[in-house]
């Protein structure tokens, strides 16, 4: 491969604006939000259409040059850090919110715009976007198909993957898959675009996207609600469910050590006069405010009358609402408040609590100093325990810290058969944990999907898993 051959052909189809090498490509295109150390790749791509990235992958399938696709960077694995021989491609300049269509409930967008602006330009239709986390601002919807993002609205509307409705994918070699059909019922082969979403970049590069809307509601009520016990959260989500069918939009609970800290970093106080072992976020919507409060505290009078529940406020105002939000929020002050290893774990829900406390007193056991915070998007089975690397203080380094904690995490959960990644993706920090929730069949279908659609192995090589696998030692 002839480096400067390349770059000219590259500069040749999509200008010299949309081609950097160099000093030239900021830091903020080597790594991702997690911590991964930064690489400076042969080039960084910024085109502005479908015929763009097609055109520059054809170029780099010719020459045998990888691509790691990028979007807004916000990814916690490690899956959009570039590689110092491939080309970066961003998405970034392909942020167009093309069409809101009311009628159908759809909103075509390309693959760069972000969460933030798909989300208000729903809402200046009367319309939501079923999808929402805290990273709305930076990350974009490419990034978001491509890892399956989930985020704080998943027991109410789903992951991404229920909400597309079609695809624009550009394979390796160039070619486009044109699968914007904006129909629910399309039983016609294969639904290819199923392989592309929650596929991190490995298999083709999303360049837009038809997404499902659906209709705002006129009343959204927030209640910061104190628990006894984790069986009790359980209880108050199935009576929650019951008395708002449909329409309980978060269900997010923390523990005291999350709960305490997020006080003390957003210089709060509780709204509690007690300590309390769990605290619950939730939201419910409706069409009228009024009946929608009343409806809600009659559901909390009957926990606390059972036990179930040991206090509750509930917002009156919206400021009052995005105050208790700013509590469960506070994930974004880990990067300068912690060195943080960040586990994003599922299992089925009666196994949550035991899981939690297993894996704090092993690392207490280990390192007594140890500091972990716990919470998670109960609704749908998705825990989240972040451990504070420089907390451990026995002197290992941070890479040996990192792996001596996640040796301990992912073992306790391959005993549980549960998920590394609920929703933040592979990337390659958690690739070699990935064996843990997959079987070796499994991997081999997976790899074989991969070997037909890039038999080169040009699109994101290295990420999620290798195509020609060497062997790994086994969580004991």
């Amino acid at each position: 491969m002839d480096k400067q051959v390349v770059i000219e052909e590259l500069i040749a189809v999509l200008g010299a604006d949309a081609v950097r090498c160099g000093d030239a490509i900021d830091l903020r295109y080597r790594a991702d939000w997690s911590g991964a150390t930064p690489v400076l790749p042969l080039a960084l791509l910024r085109p502005t259409s479908t015929e763009q990235v097609s055109a520059a992958l054809r170029i780099c399938h010719a020459h045998g040059v990888a691509v790691v696709p990028q979007g807004g960077m916000s990814g916690l694995s490690g899956g959009a850090v570039p590689n110092a021989d491939a080309v970066a491609l961003s998405l970034e300049r392909m942020n167009a919110i093309e069409h809101v269509d009311t009628a159908a409930a759809t909103i075509t967008v390309q693959a760069g715009a972000t969460l933030q602006a798909v989300q208000e330009a729903a809402l200046g239709a009367g319309m939501v976007f079923g999808v929402d986390l805290g990273a709305r601002g930076s990350c974009q919807i490419g990034g978001n198909l491509a890892t399956n993002a989930g985020g704080n609205g998943v027991v109410q509307y789903g992951m991404m993957r229920e909400q597309a409705l079609g695809l624009e994918v550009v394979l390796a070699d160039g070619t486009v898959l044109p699968m914007l059909r904006p129909m629910l019922k399309n039983n016609t082969g294969y639904d290819l675009k199923h392989w592309f979403i929650g596929s991190e970049g490995t298999l083709g590069i999303i360049t837009r996207a038809v997404l499902v809307l659906r209709p705002a509601p006129r009343a959204r009520v927030s209640t910061l609600i104190a628990l006894p016990d984790y069986a009790s959260a359980i209880r108050l989500l199935r009576r929650l469910q019951a008395a708002f069918p449909g329409a309980l939009a978060a269900f997010e609970l923390m523990w005291d050590d999350f709960f305490g800290t997020s006080l003390r970093w957003n210089q709060m106080a509780s709204p509690f006069a007690d300590a309390h072992p769990f605290l619950l976020l939730a939201e419910v919507t409706g069409h009228v405010e009024f009946n929608l409060a009343e409806t809600l505290q009659n559901a909390l009078g009957e926990a606390m009358e059972d036990g179930s529940v040991l206090d509750a406020v509930v917002a009156q105002t919206q400021t009052q609402a995005k105050a208790l939000w700013r509590i469960r929020e506070a994930t974004a002050e880990f990067p300068t408040q912690l060195v943080p290893l960040n586990f994003d774990i599922s299992l089925p829900l009666d196994q949550i609590d035991v899981f939690a406390e297993e894996c704090v007193q092993a690392l207490t056991a280990r390192w007594p100093t140890q500091q972990s915070l716990r919470f998670g998007h109960l609704g749908d089975g998705n825990l989240h325990l972040t451990t504070d690397l420089r907390s451990l203080g026995d002197g290992l380094s941070l890479a040996d810290a990192e792996h001596a904690v996640e040796e301990i995490v992912y073992g306790l959960l391959a005993q549980r058969g549960g998920s590394v990644s609920a929703e933040h993706g592979i990337g390659l920090h958690k690739k070699p944990y990935l064996g843990v929730s997959r079987t070796p069949a499994e991997l081999a279908a997976m790899r074989a999907i991969k070997q037909a659609l890039d038999p080169m192995n040009l699109l994101n090589p290295g990420k999620m898993f290798d195509l020609h696998p060497s062997p790994t030692k086994a969580i004991q």
